[in-house]
């Protein structure tokens, strides 16, 4: 019997965002054995991946900077780890974590791209230019490039990303945590002082200018024309009291925290918030493969989406989909998806119409996006990288 395949993971680090959820996701239900190099420190995620009895290792590096002594640094660390394979997240890692594996004498080299490429160029220049000389390197320092979606394959092939390193696999997910439970969100929703009968949108997100907002608000702030009575919950890092910036926005749309919009900040309950919306709301105007979409597809609650990354195709009929960036066209979608859900509920019929959109929609997710489908196809991908080598061998 073969030894299990040993994946080495580097990740610019471990916060709270898609990709750090994603890997931890994976790993932890891998028959594989991996170990994990945070660039920065062990953030949100460390402590999950070490209980689960996976080694994490952080080299603290500065936010937004790659010295040379942090590469010489990530080298020595790589020649005394023990793996068949690197497998990198996001362009950061991708890049200079690829090139550090080459020093270290790794022979296989995965990229993980976890971004559309919408919009990157104003959100993150630097980013974008690392993206697009990655588009040159990816000819000879990955063996496979991992894409989170189609959208993200589509542009970072015409950016001259190798096409025929290109593999899509999309993100997969437990259903068995995100599932709709009424009890908890009536229980939340007494908590806040909402009524069973307030109309409630919602935003599971960090403070990002890829999450646009500003144009959620904006957006909401028109819906509530024909919807005074809804309340939007906010829910993320930065989304707080603290945050000056988004403070300034509410106050320029009229919106009153605590009565118009709540602030949750971070959270660890959100499959139980899922059940306090009405609608979930992406106002992206980036994305590669959105988790929360999937997330709260899976918990019964529709989407409005704007139309970025692989968005629109997890919606597919389940939702409603806008333009990026335009805040007009969000507020519309956002106005038909509350008639459509209709509060207070007009009749037995409306109901039931209701709650089939949402089992359509969890049904949809269990369908095209199960999280033993995503384990094993990157399982997959890692084994015929190495074994390919074998053969020749």
């Amino acid at each position: 019997m073969k030894k299990p395949l040993t994946i080495i993971h580097l990740i610019s680090g471990l916060g709270q965002g898609g990709a750090e959820t994603v890997l931890t996701r994976l790993i932890t239900h891998s028959t594989y054995q991996h170990c994990v190099v945070s660039f920065s420190d062990e953030g949100v995620y460390g402590e999950v991946l070490k209980k689960a009895g996976i080694p994490v290792y952080t080299l603290n590096m500065q936010a937004g900077k790659f010295r040379l002594s942090d590469f010489k640094r990530l080298v020595a660390l790589l020649k005394t780890l023990e793996g068949d394979l690197i497998q990198t997240w996001m362009y950061h890692a991708d890049f200079f974590g690829a090139i550090a594996a080459r020093k270290a004498g790794f022979r296989h080299i995965a990229w993980g791209v976890r971004n559309s490429g919408d919009s990157l160029k104003n959100s993150s220049r630097l980013t974008y230019y690392l993206a697009r000389i990655s588009a040159i390197a990816s000819r000879f320092l990955p063996e496979k490039i991992i894409v989170c979606g189609e959208q993200a394959a589509r542009i970072h092939t015409a950016w001259g990303y190798d096409q025929h390193k290109i593999k899509v696999i999309q993100n997969g997910y437990d259903l068995s945590r995100w599932q709709a439970n009424p009890i908890a969100g009536h229980a939340l929703r007494q908590a806040w002082g909402l009524a069973d009968t307030i109309p409630v949108i919602g935003f599971v997100a960090r403070w990002n200018p890829l999450k646009d907002h500003a144009s959620l608000l904006a957006a909401f702030a028109m819906a509530k024309v024909k919807y005074p009575s809804a309340v939007c919950i906010l829910v993320g890092k930065g989304l707080d009291v603290q945050n000056v910036a988004l403070l300034s926005m509410l106050d320029r749309q009229g919106l009153m925290v605590g009565k118009d919009v709540l602030l949750m900040g971070m959270r660890t309950d959100i499959p139980e918030l899922m059940s306090v919306l009405d609608i979930h709301v992406l106002s992206s105007i980036a994305e590669g493969f959105p988790n929360v979409v999937c997330e709260s597809m899976a918990c019964e609650v529709p989407n409005v989406v704007t139309d970025v990354g692989d968005a629109a195709l997890i919606v597919g009929q389940y939702g409603w989909i806008a333009q990026a960036a335009n805040p007009k066209d969000l507020a519309q979608k956002i106005i038909e998806a509350l008639d459509f859900v209709g509060k207070p509920k007009q009749s037995m019929a409306h109901i039931q119409q209701i709650k089939h959109l949402g089992e359509q929609a969890r049904q949809s997710v269990l369908e095209r996006f199960s999280l033993a489908k995503m384990v094993e196809q990157y399982e997959r991908t890692w084994a015929q990288m190495v074994e390919k080598t074998e053969i020749h061998e």
